[in-house]
Parts: structure tokens; sequence; C-alpha cells
């Protein structure tokens, strides 16, 4: 069975947005599944990036994965 099809579909507790994705751990409890964006956006905060380049960042993952070379 594929892990990305409908019977999959969750709901991010940190952006309310549904996704299909295998989940992300969030940093800050180590327990609760969140989205791979926001899993992105964690893991880039944890570092000091700012939130317009993790919009950029996460842009670009986004047409990597929908527009691959």
């Amino acid at each position: 069975m594929k892990e990305n099809n409908v019977d999959h579909i969750r709901v991010c507790p940190r952006c309310g947005q549904s996704y299909t994705e295998p989940p992300a751990l969030s940093r800050y409890d180590s327990e609760t599944l969140i989205c791979p964006d926001c899993g992105t956006r964690e893991a880039l905060e944890s570092i000091g990036v700012s939130v317009e380049e993790q919009d950029s960042i996460i842009e670009a993952i986004h047409r990597s994965i929908h527009n691959p070379r």
C-alpha cells in the first residue's frame, strides 16, 4: 500500500493544513507529528533562519518535488 494515498490524509496541528507525506516529529516536544513543511520550518527556526527565508526555502523544495530534473 502506498504511504501517500487518501487513507493517510493528516491535518497538521501546527498549521492546520492537510498533508499526505510522511510526518515530521516536532522539535518542540519530540512527540507531536507535524507536516513536512512545519518540520522544515522548525529546523530552520532552530538555526535562526528568518520567516521570509523559510518561505523561500520551502517554495524551492516544493518546486523541486513537483518539477524534478
